[in-house]
């Protein structure tokens, strides 16, 4: 049985291509009239992945869960290592929350509601943003290592800007950028931090790097 990827049906061809290489499936997400038109397709709206491989739980939103006004559109937007459940816990889906909950993961309340999309997920006790506020609500729990990056530097067609976790995804041994991580300012540092975790990072430079709502 093939393993499978949540993908927005605006992801890169590089990136679909090296997926199905893998010998991945792909399940695209659309939606029409349920949250705004730029997100409609991105996969960490419509869904939430508890962990990082594979047999991890995916727990999917029905529509009544989700409105087209923020805070509406978040309640599965949390950052799920495993390990630990990060997101504005008063914006969490109420089932989703006692999943997290029952499951034993350390629970992390943050102001970003838009937490996954903040977020890159490394493996269960490392993560990558951008967010000030993430980056200090994670403090107390120093086996929690957190790369602190630069703001920006992703494309979100429609919007100023994109983020960093949006345009990334933990992929059996990789951790993987939808664009050109290259060009962002703290490639450097990104490509050391999972490096040094034992894993693979792998970006696309044939465009740039684009928010698509996580690879998942």
């Amino acid at each position: 049985m093939k393993k499978v990827t949540y993908l927005s049906e605006r992801a890169g061809a590089p990136l679909r291509d090296y997926l199905l290489s893998a010998g991945r499936e792909i399940v695209t997400i659309k939606s029409e009239d349920v949250v705004d038109e730029g997100i409609s397709d991105h996969p960490d709206i419509f869904l939430c992945k508890m962990g990082i491989s594979d047999d991890s739980p995916v727990y999917f939103a029905e529509k009544d869960n989700l409105g087209k006004d923020y805070p509406d559109d978040v309640s599965f937007n949390a950052a799920c290592t495993g390990k630990y459940f990060i997101h504005n816990l008063s914006f969490t889906d109420g089932n989703l929350l006692a999943a997290a909950k029952s499951s034993g993961m350390t629970l992390i309340d943050v102001r970003q509601g838009y937490t996954k999309c903040s977020i890159v997920i490394v493996d269960e006790d490392a993560i990558i943003t951008y967010d000030d506020s993430i980056v200090k609500a994670c403090r107390p729990y120093p086996e929690l290592k957190v790369l602190k990056v630069s703001p920006g530097f992703v494309r979100l067609d429609g919007f100023d800007t994109g983020f960093i976790g949006g345009a990334s995804g933990r992929v059996g041994n990789e951790v993987i950028f939808n664009g050109d991580l290259f060009r962002h300012p703290d490639f450097e540092s990104i490509v050391r931090f999972i490096e040094d975790r034992g894993l693979k990072c792998r970006w696309f430079s044939e465009y740039p790097l684009t928010d698509i709502g996580s690879i998942l």
